[in-house]
């Protein structure tokens, strides 16, 4: 085994036996310890900021498109948010323990069904920062250990953001182990994490598809994976026009580098003459580019508003971008199909006032979150009430769409009896 190995593995051992002391440990000491995290974080804003500017000066950084240097940079608005949302995670119940099934068996045993950590998670990330403090939250609150690997273009950044957790955890008696990050950025590292499936029991990606498909290729472990945002917005024959356009022009511009960000517009054909000249205005305005099939292109042109042809490939990407597809459809039916066949599973919403054709939508559109009269862009831990997210997961097992503490518990059965045999 060369040092490497040696080294992952260590790490991955150390965690195994701090999660024995995490999944028992009392709600207050890990909100202690979490409050703690919230107050240094708070007290480091430019050792932190220090660290994240010589990241974002590295050759990698440079290298990186607009959208993904947007990603990793750090503020003090950004900071200030980090910290509320581990204060979040503070007021939340502790899922650990908690009775989801009891019954008492004719033979008089008693048979509980209750929420238990998963164990030890490993976090694979590229580009933001946020994802290490965000996800040894949830994991320490859930009572799981937590191996951090992130990118080597936010390695400073990640450091100095686990020394805190570090001091957090040492000073409120819990094992320093139950977190820990990768201390080298050499891929070889992260070949061994995702074989050490004795002692690792899941595995998070967070970043582009490529890492993702790696890991999930290369992975003796279960991955819980989120691979594209494709999202979708419908605006209905029966929609508000005016909602429907705050919901397209904010859903696209607020943040385009987000996977909920929405990335394709379908129109209902008989509000499309009306409809697209307004919000194709207000998205030029917000300098987004218009890829079109072409009614849209037709309608857009006679309005005098420029667009791009688009491409077969344009209605099933993810462009993370100002950039928005923009298609003309015949009915709900239609809509509903060209989603469920055209997006990513991730977030997709319907304009309308037509209670029935909402509630079809809803049921029928095949995402793990589906939206009536209101923005792709919620769909997101802190949104939800979660406090921070481990990741959106757009699998179906073991957990779906943003993903809390609830979805970082597993379950075991107790079962209580008073001397029966079989």
């Amino acid at each position: 085994m060369s040092a490497l190995a040696e080294l992952v593995t260590t790490i991955a051992q150390r965690a195994r036996t701090a999660s024995y002391t995490l999944a028992v440990a009392p709600s207050v000491k890990k909100d202690v310890a979490l409050a703690k995290l919230a107050d240094l974080i708070d007290a480091s804003h430019g050792e932190i900021l220090l660290a994240n500017q010589r990241d974002l000066a590295s050759p990698e950084a440079n290298a990186m498109n607009s959208a993904a240097r947007d990603r990793m940079r750090l503020d003090e608005k950004r900071l200030q948010h980090l910290s509320t949302s581990v204060r979040e995670v503070v007021a939340l119940r502790d899922p650990v323990g908690e009775v989801l099934e009891e019954e008492t068996r004719p033979n008089g045993i008693k048979i509980r069904k209750v929420r238990v950590p998963i164990g030890v998670i490993g976090i694979i990330y590229e580009s933001r920062p946020n994802v290490t403090v965000d996800c040894a939250v949830l994991c320490l609150k859930s009572g799981n250990a937590s191996i951090l690997r992130g990118g080597k273009e936010c390695f400073h950044t990640n450091t100095v953001l686990a020394g805190l957790i570090s001091r957090a955890l040492a000073e409120s008696g819990l094992p320093g182990d139950a977190v820990q990050l990768i201390p080298t950025t050499d891929r070889a590292a992260l070949t061994t994490l995702l074989k050490l499936d004795e002692l690792i029991h899941c595995i998070i990606p967070r970043g582009g598809e490529s890492l993702i498909r790696y890991v999930a290729e290369n992975s003796t472990i279960p991955v819980i994976k989120h691979y594209k945002g494709v999202c979708f917005t419908y605006v209905d024959e029966a929609a508000d026009l005016t909602m429907a356009e705050s919901i397209v022009v904010t859903a696209k511009t607020s943040k385009p580098s987000a996977c909920n960000a929405e990335e394709q517009l379908l129109v209902h054909r008989s509000v499309a003459d009306e409809f697209l000249p307004v919000v194709g205005r207000a998205l030029r305005a917000k300098n987004v580019e218009l890829r079109c099939d072409a009614a849209s292109a037709a309608i857009l042109a006679a309005a005098d508003i420029s667009t791009v042809p688009a491409t077969a490939d344009d209605f099933r990407t993810e462009f993370l971008d100002y950039i928005l597809a923009v298609r003309v459809v015949d009915s709900l039916d239609t809509a509903i199909a060209t989603i469920n066949r055209d997006s990513s599973n991730h977030s997709d919403a319907i304009v309308t006032r037509d209670e029935p054709s909402a509630r079809r939508f809803l049921a029928e559109v095949d995402s793990a979150t589906v939206y009536w009269n209101a923005s792709t862009r919620f769909t997101d831990g802190f949104e939800f009430g979660y406090g921070a997210e481990i990741g959106i997961s757009t699998d179906r097992l073991h957990a779906r769409g943003p993903m809390g503490l609830r979805e970082l518990c597993s379950y075991k059965f107790l079962i209580e009896g008073n001397g029966q045999v079989r």
